[in-house]
Parts: C-alpha cells; structure tokens; sequence
C-alpha cells in the first residue's frame, strides 16, 4: 500500500502544483516538470517495473514531449504546458497514455470554450482584478492549458500502470 500512498500524493500534487502556477503566473517551473518526472523513478524501482515496463514508460514520455512539441509549435499551448505533459505521460503507461491526451482535450476545450464565453461577457471587468486574474480576461490572452492537463492528468490516473499493478 506505501506505492499506491506515494503515487497518489507526488503525481496528483505536482499536477495542482502546476495548475495553480498556470493559473496565477501563466508559467509551469521547469523544477516542477522534472520533479514529477524523477520522481517516477522511485516509484518505478518499489512497483519492480519490468525492463519492458521501463522502455514503454519512458517511450511514451517521449512521445508525449514530442507531441507536446507540435502542440507548442501549432501555438495550441506553451512550453510549459509541452514539458508538464511528458512528465504526466511517463508515468501513466498505455492506457493511462491514452486517457491522459483523450481527458486533457475534453477538459482543455471546455476550459477554454469557458475562458472565451467569460471574455465575452465580462473583458469591461478585467481592469478591476487582480493581476493574475485579470489577464486571463484579455481578448487575445493566453490559456493557462497547465489546468487543463492537470485535470486530464488526475482523470486518467485510473489508467495508470501503477494502479492496475496495485488492485487486487
């Protein structure tokens, strides 16, 4: 039960992490992505992850940095937000993988659908919020998309490699 302790307070945590400082600075701290994604390897080590297991959790962070890289050169997020989503991917596994990019284009098209119907309606009161609010009621400002991965994050983690190793 310790590994299923440990996985549920690093992963999740960093998430928040990342989304509160999205939300309030519009930037995910590089230490943070590579926190999370160290931190996989504890984790890896007490699960006694197979050779096999390691190459596919490593290949699929990969690919979610290279994916991650397309999605910030179509301009669809920041670089943050690219290196927040390889460090979640490496330790999802498959399916976890799957879900993660399937539950973070759901949320961040809602979370962004919703930024752009408040725009609409309140961008006269932006001038009167706090800083860190009020740019996000800018006409052409940016997404804090971190938010959007972190719920996507925390939704796929019933996918998780971890977990499934972990139930009975």
């Amino acid at each position: 039960m310790s590994i299923a302790v440990l996985f549920a307070q690093i992963y999740p945590l960093c998430l928040f992490w990342a989304a509160i400082s999205d939300l309030t600075t519009m930037t995910i701290p590089n230490r943070l992505t590579l926190g999370l994604a160290v931190a996989f390897v504890p984790v890896a080590l007490l699960t006694h992850l197979s050779l096999a297991g390691w190459g596919i959790h490593i290949g699929l962070g990969l690919a979610g940095l290279v994916l991650g890289m397309i999605f910030f050169a179509l301009r669809f997020m920041g670089g943050g937000d690219a290196k927040l989503l390889a460090a979640s991917a490496l330790w999802l596994g498959w399916d976890g993988f799957v879900a993660l990019f399937l539950y973070t284009a759901l949320f961040g098209g809602a979370l962004t659908l919703s930024i752009m119907a408040i725009r609409q309606f309140f961008s006269i009161h932006g001038p009167k919020m706090p800083p860190w609010l009020g740019r996000h009621f800018e006409p052409k400002g940016d997404i804090p998309y971190g938010i959007a991965i972190c719920a996507g994050g925390i939704t796929a983690i019933w996918q998780s490699d971890f977990l499934i190793i972990l139930r009975p």
